[in-house]
């Protein structure tokens, strides 16, 4: 059995933990309510950025395929024509490419001790580019976060950009400095398609990752367009635009890419924080738990002590007065 001094020194050890985490706690909780406010603010905006490109899109397909089928032609020409309709060449990020070379924005945390978040985002980022590898695919990685980076720098991955620093401050224009540095490459036909792999956040206990496509932005569009048959009614309208459409996509797509990069890293930090605030209440209950056995356990070792030596004493009685 170890010593009361050895006991004494667990349980203050133990308690000092337990402040810390504590205190994680608090902390985490506080910047999750408004991690939580600023993604419940800005989902809905990012959602209808991609419903009003989507249908843009749809449109262009749909009026292209109508008034002149043999324009749309065959591959990526083809279908960046009907992207546009008679509006001028297709914005080069709406252009679709067959996906040979496939471009992963892998987000993660620059720091620990929040559960499996890192964990879960790092795997399946690791399945994706696999996968991908296996069928032919030439992948490439761009991370952000020290954790993300360093998983990957372990088993040799293809890394083409690491981005540091984005979390110390995340503002819009910070995912206009990320996404700069993601078309660059597109742009130049060096990437044919981008992925971000992060995680969406549900509530401070659920987080699921996800891999969303980012670019080429028509390839969003055409698959929305194919499910029109299921659409609502209001959302096979006619609308009107002015500018002509070409002119709207030179803002919109851009802005897509921005409020789709920022969307994903508020979700990323929400998620971040509703897995450190579940750990470390983990990590508080678990910190209480222990105190109360090492405490039962100190109290055991003194009653014995303090058995023996009564034993002790009356065993030197016994033999004073013999």
């Amino acid at each position: 059995m170890p010593s009361l001094k050895a006991i004494r020194k667990r349980i203050s050890s133990v308690k000092s933990t337990q402040k810390i985490t504590r205190a994680m706690k608090m902390v985490a909780g506080a910047k999750l309510n408004k991690a939580q406010q600023r993604i419940t603010e800005l989902r809905p905006y990012a959602v209808k950025v991609q419903e009003v490109l989507w249908q843009i899109t749809r449109d262009a397909v749909a009026a292209s395929a109508a008034e002149a089928p043999a324009a749309a032609g065959t591959g990526a020409e083809g279908e960046a024509g009907a992207l546009t309709g008679r509006e001028g060449a297709a914005h080069p990020l709406l252009v679709t490419r067959p996906e040979r070379r496939v471009l992963l924005l892998v987000l993660t945390s620059d720091r620990g001790l929040c559960g499996a978040f890192n964990t879960n985002i790092n795997k399946r980022a690791e399945r994706e580019w696999k996968s991908r590898t296996e069928a032919g695919q030439e992948v490439q990685l761009a991370i952000i976060g020290r954790k993300g980076r360093d998983y990957f720098n372990r088993r040799n991955a293809p890394i083409l950009e690491y981005l540091p620093g984005v979390w110390d401050k995340l503002s819009l224009e910070t995912a206009q400095a990320v996404g700069a540095k993601l078309l660059a490459p597109f742009n130049k036909n060096e990437i044919d398609a981008i992925y971000l792999v992060y995680n969406e956040f549900k509530s401070a206990i659920t987080q699921t990752v996800v891999v969303e496509k980012l670019l080429p932005a028509g390839g969003a569009a055409q698959e929305q367009a194919d499910e029109g048959d299921h659409a609502s009614p209001g959302a096979a309208a006619e609308f009107l635009y002015e500018p002509d459409k070409g002119a709207l996509l030179e803002r919109l797509v851009p802005m897509y890419v921005d409020i789709s990069i920022l969307r994903a890293l508020y979700e990323s930090m929400a998620s971040e924080l509703g897995a450190k605030l579940t750990a470390m209440d983990a990590a508080n209950k678990n910190a209480k738990e222990m105190i109360d056995t090492l405490t039962l356990e100190y109290n055991k070792a003194r009653q014995a002590a303090i058995t023996k030596e009564l034993m002790e004493i009356i065993g030197g009685s016994e033999a004073l007065k013999e």
